[in-house]
């Protein structure tokens, strides 16, 4: 049984698929981008302001569905530019500075909106 997860505190999908499912004790949380749920709009060209946005969006995904940045095992990070690798890490960093999670970094031809950074996780419900 699959549990469809859904916040205004976060942006709405934008295509046909949810912001995360909770399934078999697990959250599978949807890429986030960095959109202000309050305008639709992003927070900044900056690639850390971006970065700061996209995971606040994934943390309001994750409270939404009852978990955490603490039960995270594992993420996807987008990038639409590898040189940004170092930025993003270091807004990244503190958010799992004693969780780790098992992670992939890949650099995007091009992502929605054309952000600069898209997030996906996967934790524990």
């Amino acid at each position: 049984m699959k549990e469809i997860i859904s916040t205004d505190k976060a942006p709405g999908a934008i295509g046909p698929y949810s912001q995360a499912v909770k399934a078999g004790g697990m959250v599978f949380c949807s890429g986030q981008i960095p959109l202000d749920p309050a305008t639709g709009e992003f927070v900044s060209d900056d690639v850390s302001e971006q970065t700061e946005q996209v995971l606040k969006n994934l943390g309001e995904v994750l409270a939404a569905a009852g978990s955490s940045f603490e039960n995270v095992v594992k993420t996807t990070i987008f990038l639409a530019d590898m040189n940004d690798f170092t930025a993003v890490n270091q807004v990244y960093g503190r958010y799992f500075s004693d969780n780790k999670p098992a992670r992939a970094t890949v650099q995007a031809a091009r992502l929605p909106r054309d952000a600069k950074v898209e997030i996906e996780c996967i934790a524990l419900a």
